[in-house]
């Protein structure tokens, strides 16, 4: 045994063997940071970083589909979107959206973080003030785009971000920590549009203040962010040097695959681990897999409003009325990442998840009783928002090192985002008021994901076996050892 010991803090040691590094990519753990530093390391991310991160989600939700609330408060009659053009200004959106989300990871990783991650809420938050000035469907087309283009690399960033300061069977609970902001933006956007559309004044007709006060909101966080949000762990001015010392130890001790501490800080860009990235089945997979999730997540979040006013309630009601599933949601968020982390698997929990929320769309499909249809819409919501924290979570995990995940996150948020093509033209104006096709959409994508689920477990745990026998050690004479990263016979899948 041994004892490490950085930069003169002697009151920081960390016991290891010569495997510990491989070792500990499994889910197998051994102590290797004092319990009760490791602890109060931990309480401090989750107050002083995870609320930031929590805000930046909720507003970016709420800024890219409030347009939602703003359809059913006059948005399509003032500018005259007949036909499908409300549905093709949705879909400009994820145009600039995908296209960023690699370059965006691969830039933070020269970028400060606590600059970078704030100036894209800024950005889009004067975007969003923008769009309430908008006078035409041109302008509406213009604006969308450029909400898109800078909000594209926010949530690869902060599943990245998170991984520098927390350990892997500790990062899927803080991804659903933040994520749970998707839902109750739904709630929280429900209620603030309620009240704002009200308001006419000025020349503005209720559904442009949506825009002005949200927009505005999320400029004045992004600002305010800048100041709290720490780069790293090293730079968290809210640590001691002792627990920043920790904090950069513990991380080095679970490097996710790389082959030393000396690895993580000195990795540098190689395509050889971009091709890694690509030629990988978790990220083939996983990245299919948050196609189908994200179709029902983006249609549920943009159409919600209308499904519910399709049921015969007024626009007040119905934005009242998007609150309590939204709720539902964010519970179910919070319930299923905690479980998730607690039993260390992701999988069986998609499948459960996939499961409920295809009983809540044939509830809508097979019922003409509209309080039967409301309930339905409550099992979608705790069904699937949180199978998209499993899936990033998942492949976050099963990626190793930095420009391995970097690289495999961005591919899989970019082409789990062209699913928003499907979901903004799932639900069509001629399809009112059933949707059925729309939720049968829906259904088909949910089934696709139980598939790619049920048979990614089959290979993760194949995989596992046979590197646990030694089937995968003649890598270890290939090369040099340290670009194996996620390859390497040490390293475990999660399931």
């Amino acid at each position: 045994m041994a004892t490490i010991e950085k930069d003169g803090l002697a009151d920081v040691k960390l016991e290891y063997t010569e495997d510990l590094e491989k070792t500990n990519t499994t889910w197998d753990d051994r102590p290797t940071v004092d319990p009760e530093l490791d602890r109060r390391i931990t309480r401090k991310f989750d107050t002083h970083v995870v609320p930031w991160l929590f805000g930046l989600w909720l507003l970016a939700f709420i800024d890219r589909s409030n347009i939602g609330n703003a359809k059913i408060d006059g948005l399509v009659t003032d500018l005259k979107l007949t036909g499908n053009k409300f549905n093709i200004a949705l879909a400009v959106f994820y145009v600039p959206y995908i296209c960023v989300d690699v370059p965006s990871n691969l830039i933070l990783k020269y970028m400060r973080a606590g600059y970078y991650l704030p100036s894209l809420i800024i950005g889009w938050g004067l975007v969003g003030m923008c769009m309430g000035f908008v006078k035409s469907y041109t302008g509406l087309i213009v604006t969308r785009f450029f909400l898109g283009l800078m909000e594209g690399g926010l949530l690869g960033g902060m599943i990245i971000y998170l991984a520098m300061f927390y350990r892997r069977h500790q990062l899927m609970f803080r991804i659903g920590l933040f994520y749970v902001a998707a839902p109750l933006s739904g709630a929280f956007g429900g209620l603030l549009a309620t009240g704002l559309a009200k308001i006419h004044t000025g020349g503005y007709n209720g559904w442009p203040f949506i825009f002005f006060i949200e927009g505005g909101i999320t400029v004045l966080f992004g600002i305010l962010t800048i100041f709290f949000l720490p780069h790293t762990p090293a730079e968290s001015k809210f640590l001691t040097e002792e627990e920043k010392a920790g904090a950069a130890l513990r991380m080095h001790l679970d490097s996710h695959g790389s082959d030393t501490a000396e690895d993580v800080r000195n990795e540098k860009f190689n395509w050889h681990w971009v091709r890694m990235a690509f030629l990988n089945w978790n990220t083939i997979l996983l990245s299919l897999n948050f196609f189908a999730i994200i179709t029902p997540i983006y249609s549920y979040s943009l159409f919600l409003p209308t499904i519910i006013k399709s049921l015969g309630y007024k626009a007040v009601h119905a934005q009242l009325l998007t609150v309590p599933p939204n709720i539902g949601a964010a519970c179910s968020v919070l319930l299923v990442t905690w479980l998730s982390d607690k039993y260390r698997m992701r999988g069986p929990f998609m499948l459960a998840g996939c499961t409920v929320a295809v009983g809540g769309y044939i509830m809508l499909i097979s019922s003409n009783h509209h309080m039967i249809q409301y309930g339905g819409t409550f099992l979608v919501a705790a069904g699937v928002f949180p199978c998209s924290p499993l899936v990033m979570g998942w492949l976050a995990n099963n990626l190793a090192p930095h420009y391995v995940r970097a690289t495999g996150t961005g591919a899989q948020i970019m082409i789990a985002n062209c699913a928003a093509f499907i979901a903004t033209f799932t639900y069509l104006p001629a399809d009112a008021p059933r949707f059925i096709t729309g939720h049968a959409i829906n259904i088909g994508t949910l089934c696709l994901s139980l598939i790619i689920t049920s048979w990614l477990l089959i290979y993760v745990s194949w995989e596992n076996k046979k590197r646990a026998k030694g089937g995968r050690d003649y890598r270890l004479t290939d090369g040099d050892e340290s670009m194996l990263g996620y390859k390497h016979p040490s390293f475990r899948y999660t399931l």
